[in-house]
């Protein structure tokens, strides 16, 4: 196959290829880029492999960075712009079910496809745009088809972190596993243990912004590698039951977590334990936790003035999502609508501050303030009150009175 209009990026990157050419090398794109293009996706970047060794491409070119040299990576500036260049390999001993024990650069492209996780990714193009595919990727391309390179079992064995990625891919591109891929994965699940629970999570926030997500979670469930995600043992329920909902979509890693969190009844701790074992960020925790309060409030009833205030705009969204995705009819306009009359939308929108009350009004700074302010604030809020400096005095004297 050759593809004769080729998107920018790669055209900018060709002179890298001509040069290591020129010098008596092999060079092809390869991976991702590859299969993005046949797919018709822009891709973000470009990944370039070649029959030169590390020394020798620092020879060819005067800027380069050792990147990951011992692997074989060397990236090269040209123009303003960095590409990574690797060079062909082989790797062998997996001790810890991830990285390779021995990597051994070679010259043969075919070596170093063979070791690459799967039929879709393992995928070069030359700077004709000539595709070298070895393992039929295009035809499982063309099918919708998720297939390991080779024997399944083995490349699970050297990276466990691949069974993820595979149901992830499910999830991004609406493929099907193919049945030896996926028994592989149903037979090798517990290798996932030994992966860094951050990796595991990158796999897992992309499977849920995936396009079509019950294409990987319902692999995910078959295979049982959720068990041995954190905190999924036991949850098979909560996964079925995400699975069955249709047109089920995320437009947020936080989405997705506060439906899960939502179906399985988690308190606050509870869903705070599950995300600090999945070593998620405060941000992320804090953005989960709001969007359920939120849910449960939405789920029951519209939400007020005060509620709104409280929750903000970016939980209110995920709650319209996912009650929406539960059954219910979409109140995203309603609540726009009433979230867009709120007078202010953060303290800092109000007219007077704390200082103010303390110079205005004679105050010591102290709890006093900050509990005058926040009953100032709400009546705000709801309208009881205008946001204009004086008022505000006005109604700060008349609480001290009191």
């Amino acid at each position: 196959m050759k593809i004769t209009d080729l998107p920018e990026i790669f055209l900018q990157a060709m002179p890298i290829l001509k040069k290591i050419q020129q010098a008596g090398f092999e060079a092809y794109f390869v991976g991702g880029c590859v299969r993005d293009l046949l797919l018709g996706k822009k891709p973000h970047d470009v990944d370039i492999a070649t029959s030169a060794y590390p020394a020798e491409i620092k020879q060819i070119f005067e800027r380069t960075i050792d990147t990951g040299i011992k692997h074989g990576t060397v990236t090269v500036l040209q123009q303003k712009q960095a590409y990574e260049v690797t060079t062909f390999r082989t790797e062998s001993g997996y001790q810890d079910f991830r990285r390779p024990d021995h990597v051994t650069f070679v010259r043969s492209l075919s070596y170093d496809l063979q070791r690459r996780d799967l039929t879709i990714n393992a995928l070069a193009m030359d700077l004709n745009g000539q595709v070298i595919d070895l393992f039929d990727g295009v035809r499982d391309l063309q099918k919708g088809i998720i297939r390991a390179v080779g024997v399944p079992h083995e490349r699970f064995h050297e990276d466990a972190l691949r069974m993820m990625r595979t149901v992830r891919f499910a999830s991004q591109l609406s493929f099907v596993i193919e049945q030896q891929t996926l028994k592989a994965i149903a037979e090798n699940a517990a290798l996932l243990k030994h992966i860094a629970v951050e990796r595991i999570h990158e796999e897992w926030q992309k499977l849920l912004l995936g396009s079509y997500p019950q294409n990987g979670l319902r692999p995910l469930v078959v295979t049982e590698l959720y068990r041995y995600c954190p905190g999924f043992n036991g949850q098979v329920a909560v996964l079925k039951k995400m699975i069955s909902l249709p047109r089920l979509k995320f437009n947020s890693v936080a989405g997705g977590w506060c439906l899960f969190g939502y179906l399985a009844q988690f308190t606050t701790g509870e869903m705070t334990e599950l995300l600090r074992a999945w070593k998620s960020s405060n941000d992320l925790i804090k953005s989960v936790i709001v969007a359920m309060q939120a849910t449960k409030l939405l789920e029951n009833s519209s939400l007020g003035e005060w509620q709104m205030y409280s929750l903000g705009w970016k939980a209110i969204q995920i709650a319209c999502e996912n009650v929406t995705l539960l059954g219910k009819k979409n109140p995203m306009i309603e609540m726009q609508q009433k979230y867009q009359k709120l007078p202010i939308n953060n303290i800092k929108e109000l007219a007077i501050n704390g200082g103010t009350l303390i110079t205005e009004l004679n105050l010591t700074p102290g709890p006093q303030v900050g509990q005058l302010l926040a009953d100032l604030e709400k009546a705000v809020v709801i309208g009881h009150l205008s946001n204009v400096k004086e008022d505000l005095l006005q109604q700060a004297r008349i609480i001290i009175k009191k």
